[in-house]
C-alpha cells in the first residue's frame, strides 16, 4: 500500500507548508537593465526580511525609482551607491564584470544580463572574479567552484553584511526548530525508519531494525519509491 510522504505532502503545495512570504519584506535585486555609465543612489534605509540572511538595504535613486539589495559590508544610511556601466570600483556600487577588475570581491552576480541577481546572495559570501576575456569571465564562488559569466552580466563590489550570523551558537534544538519555522522550512529531518508504519515503508514499531528491504519493488507506486535502485541483475553472471 502507498504512503503519503512528508516530501509528498509538503510538494502538493497546501498552506500547511507555504512559506509566509507575506512576511517577506520584497524580491531583492537591482533596477532595470541600464545604458547609463553612472546613476546614484541613496541608502534610506536598513531592514531585516525574514526570507533573506542578509541585512536589506533601501536604495532611493535621483529619479524617484527605489530597490532593495543586500547591503554590503560597511554600508550606513545616507551612503551613496553608483549603478551603472562605468563606476568606480567601490564596495557597494553596481557595474557589469566587464568594468570588474580581476581579484576584485563581488556578490549578488546575474546569471543572465538583466535577471537581477543569482549567486552569492547570503549573508557573509562573496565570489572572487578570477579570469577576465572578452568572451566570458570566470569566477571562483563561495563554494570554490569556478563557473563562467556573461561579460554584460552585473556585480555588486565587496563583501555582504552579516557575516558573523552563524558564530552564535544555538544551544539547543529548540532554537533551530524557531530558526527554520520562520521560513516554514523543514526541521527536523527524521529517519525513516524511526517514523510509524502510516508515514513510511521503512516505518514500524521496531524502529532498531529494518522491517522492509532497502531496494524498492521493480513495479512500485509512486507511493512506494523509496530506499535504493533496483539493480539491473544480481548474482553472478552465467
Amino acid at each position: 500500500m502507498g504512503k503519503n510522504l512528508i516530501q509528498q505532502r509538503r510538494g502538493k503545495g497546501s498552506p500547511t507548508f507555504r512559506a509566509p512570504s507575506f512576511r517577506y519584506a520584497g524580491r531583492a535585486g537591482y533596477i532595470k537593465y541600464t545604458e547609463e555609465e553612472s546613476t546614484e543612489g541613496t541608502i534610506t534605509d536598513i531592514i531585516h526580511s525574514a526570507g533573506h540572511s542578509a541585512p536589506l538595504a533601501r536604495v532611493k535613486f535621483k529619479d524617484g525609482e527605489e530597490c532593495l539589495v543586500m547591503a554590503s559590508l560597511g554600508a550606513r544610511v545616507g551612503d551613496s551607491v553608483y549603478y551603472g556601466l562605468k563606476v568606480e570600483p567601490k564596495d557597494g556600487n553596481t557595474t557589469i564584470l566587464q568594468n570588474i577588475p580581476e581579484g576584485t570581491l563581488v556578490y549578488n552576480i546575474e546569471n543572465m544580463p538583466g535577471d537581477g541577481g543569482k549567486f552569492a546572495r547570503a549573508s557573509g559570501t562573496f565570489a572572487k572574479i578570477s579570469v577576465k576575456t572578452p568572451e566570458k569571465v570566470t569566477i571562483e564562488l563561495p563554494s570554490k567552484k569556478q563557473r563562467e559569466f556573461n561579460p554584460r552580466c552585473r556585480a555588486t563590489i565587496g563583501i555582504i553584511a552579516g557575516g558573523g550570523r552563524l558564530e552564535k551558537p544555538l544551544v539547543k534544538a529548540g532554537n533551530n526548530y524557531h530558526k527554520f519555522e520562520a521560513k516554514n522550512k523543514m526541521y527536523p529531518h527524521v529517519c525513516a525508519l524511526s517514523m510509524n508504519a502510516v508515514d513510511h515503508p521503512f516505518g514500524g514499531s521496531r524502529s532498531s531494525k529494518k522491517g522492509k528491504p532497502m531496494i524498492a519493488p521493480r513495479n512500485a507506486p509512486p507511493g512506494r519509491k523509496v530506499g535504493l535502485l533496483r539493480p539491473k541483475q544480481s548474482g553472478r553472471k552465467k
